[in-house]
């Protein structure tokens, strides 16, 4: 009979591909390719998202980690309702402060692109 995995095992796992495929965002985007850094922070940020769900609980400051890092990818790649989505999340529980700034910050940041990118299109 073979033991069961770690609580978090799943979630380590889901979190390391998020990182390989965000190393892999941030080479594609040095070498002057921002649809494909574009489509790679994409897929880290739904790795990052499975390793969110693949939590045992939302025990912090694993939980606000987590959703600080896919917000941030989803930041990287656009995707302006996703982040804001995230960062709600996380601040609805209970981070640490340091996160919690770092997670406001984030949403300014947002909100801002999110404007800057409103104003181009109209």
């Amino acid at each position: 009979m073979s033991t069961p995995p770690p609580p978090y095992a799943e979630s380590s796992r889901h979190h390391q591909a998020a990182m390989d495929l965000a190393d892999r965002g941030d080479l594609a985007h040095r070498d002057g390719d921002p649809g494909a850094a574009r489509a790679f922070y994409r897929d880290a940020c739904d790795a990052e998202v499975r390793a969110i769900r693949a939590l045992p609980a939302p025990e912090e400051p694993t939980w606000s980690v987590l959703h600080r890092s896919a917000a941030s990818l989803a930041f990287q790649c656009g995707e302006w309702r996703e982040a804001e989505r995230l960062i709600a999340s996380a601040l609805a529980g209970t981070p640490p402060e340091e996160i919690a700034e770092e997670l406001r910050d984030l949403l300014g940041r947002t909100w801002r692109a999110r404007e800057l990118g409103a104003r181009r299109s109209a």
